[in-house]
């Protein structure tokens, strides 16, 4: 019940935030980078046809499975103007998406107004913690961004924010918008040897805003060439890999509020996949920089042949590796020495989804032999519970929650990489291959993936089982609006709920919590004592229903 969750301390926060006036705001709300130095020079845009445009041998293009390929080079300048240009409509879309589920989560225009306060007061010191370099090309993005939102903030400024609220929404942990599942096989736990990872990235922001997901491929003028995974506006790395066969993906942690921002997670992540070629030297660069959040970056390297976890938070700092195994399994909480006595650790794993994420991961790695990118993807797209219980479509326990931005496999020695299609992770995986890529002449004409190693879409796609789970979502959706007293709901309408959706628990607890607000107390007590034989996401949620239930008995 996402729209529900906001804080009422986060509130108090953002009010009190405007009461301490605008010390260190005006002087970051003035802030432009210096890139006099940079050639800004771009070329013009060509547009080829409705899915393809150019900028010299930069562009464009849509594929065949609607994700959208970028390929830009140059100095830091001229990636984000190129950035910029070429993919203007997909940033001022996403954009426009971004705007509107911060206006659905707070509708009132007096919050509003106290939100853009509180983002100009919490970002105020971001820009000291961000590389000069990286300054530069979000200055060049920042140029095409919509001037619909310059209330927010100006457009550089505004583009800076947009890099943190990832961070931000780890840190409001109520909204519910992450659950990251990771990890890495290699030796005799691959069919062939070599390192593989996979990971699905189930950072929510509404189906509309995973819809244009750009598969960028960035060749800067110095450090190393490099793939991600991202979207209309975003220069920071949240799946990637570089043509050195280092990855990078980030998992979130369990965090306080912080008081102020720092240097966002992804920008972290991005400098790490531009200029390390070992876990060595990704330790070295996240060492140095200070961030706002609790993080984990899953780190895997071809030249290590091994991965590693980089665990980051505002004051700590530790590395998780694994002795006498050929696995590494990250789901959302720490596991490093650095972070035994951690009690925000401690009790997100025993209140959270993480743990039983990870002993799912776990107990489907030991039962897969020969792991190969099929059978990551087959694990990625796991819709079950621990020891194959049915849990419900769209249960956060299980690794496919059926809402990710994407799923990614990588296989770094061969420098090869899969991504997810829509829908979810369900859609066909596109496979590209770096040393193609970054060592040909580019035809924006012609595709850049390696398509004869795709692996299909699958087959839950076609199943009677996934259109009731899509129907399952427009109806909770209409359901939680007629709890908050905006649309009249019809009875029979919470049954039909459950029906599509029977083994998860939330359908039941929704109708309880609808016939609770009518006063029809037995009919609630029933729907609340079937949620709890269910498989109940969180410890908290368990509690609430069962607070419920002492209420109504």
């Amino acid at each position: 019940m996402e729209k529900f969750k906001i804080s009422y301390r986060f509130v108090a926060l953002i009010m009190l935030t405007c009461c301490l006036g605008s010390c260190g705001v005006s002087k970051s709300l003035k802030e432009k980078p210096d890139v006099s130095n940079y050639e800004s020079s771009i070329g013009k845009r060509e547009k080829i046809n409705d899915s393809t445009f150019t900028i010299a041998d930069n562009f464009l293009r849509k594929n065949n499975q609607g994700l959208w390929e970028l390929y830009v080079s140059g100095n830091p300048l001229e990636l984000g103007l190129k950035t910029g240009r070429l993919t203007q409509e997909l940033f001022n879309e996403q954009e426009d998406i971004f705007v509107k589920k911060i206006n659905d989560l707070v509708p009132s225009k007096g919050y509003q107004n106290l939100l853009r306060k509180f983002l100009a007061w919490f970002n105020r010191k971001m820009y000291l913690n961000i590389d000069e370099r990286f300054k530069a090309e979000l200055y060049g993005v920042s140029q095409y961004a919509s001037p619909h939102y310059d209330y927010i903030a100006k457009p550089y400024q505004r583009v800076m924010y947009f890099h943190g609220a990832h961070d931000i929404g780890h840190a409001l942990q109520d909204l519910a918008l992450v659950g990251c599942s990771a990890f890495a096989a290699w030796g005799d736990q691959t069919k062939d040897g070599k390192l593989l990872l996979g990971r699905n990235f189930d950072f929510y922001a509404g189906d509309e805003f995973a819809k244009n997901k750009i598969i960028a491929f960035i060749e800067p003028d110095e450090g190393h060439a490099f793939m991600s995974v991202t979207w209309g506006g975003m220069i920071g790395v949240v799946s990637g890999m570089n043509d050195q066969g280092l990855t990078v993906t980030i998992n979130a942690g369990k965090s306080k509020f912080p008081l102020i921002a720092k240097t966002p997670v992804s920008l972290v992540t991005r400098e790490i996949l531009q200029y390390a070629t070992t876990i060595e030297e990704a330790i070295a660069i996240a060492k140095k920089r200070e961030v706002f959040v609790s993080e984990s970056i899953f780190v895997g390297s071809a030249k290590d042949k091994k991965a590693a976890i980089i665990e980051v938070s505002p004051k700590n700092f530790g590395v998780y590796e694994v002795e006498n195994s050929k696995s590494l399994v990250c789901a959302n909480h720490f596991q490093s020495a650095a972070y035994a006595n951690d009690k925000k650790n401690q009790k997100h794993i025993l209140e959270s989804h993480s743990q039983y994420r990870f002993e799912r991961m776990e107990a489907l790695l030991e039962k897969t032999p020969n792991v190969d990118p099929a059978k990551v993807v087959e694990i990625l797209r796991d819709k079950k519970g621990l020891d194959d219980k049915e849990i419900g479509y769209g249960n956060e326990k299980a690794l496919n929650q059926l809402l990710a931005h994407h799923g990614i496999v990588f296989q770094p020695e061969d420098l090869l990489v899969w991504v997810s299609s829509n829908p979810y992770q369900l859609g066909e995986f596109v496979a590209y291959d770096l040393k193609e890529i970054f060592g040909q002449n580019k035809n924006p004409r012609q595709t850049i993936a390696k398509s004869d190693l795709n692996i299909p879409r699958d087959s839950f796609l076609q199943s009677k089982a996934y259109k009731a789970y899509e129907d399952y979502r427009i109806l909770r959706d209409k359901i939680e609006e007629g709890i908050s007293g905006q649309t009249p709901i019809a009875l029979n309408q919470l049954e039909e709920l459950i029906q599509l959706n029977p083994n998860f628990w939330e359908g039941y607890y929704l109708a309880g919590v609808y016939n609770y607000t009518k006063g029809y107390n037995l009919v609630a007590l029933g729907y609340f004592e079937q949620a709890l034989e269910k498989e109940i996401t969180t410890i908290p949620d368990r509690e609430n229903i069962e607070k419920y239930i002492r209420k109504l008995r």
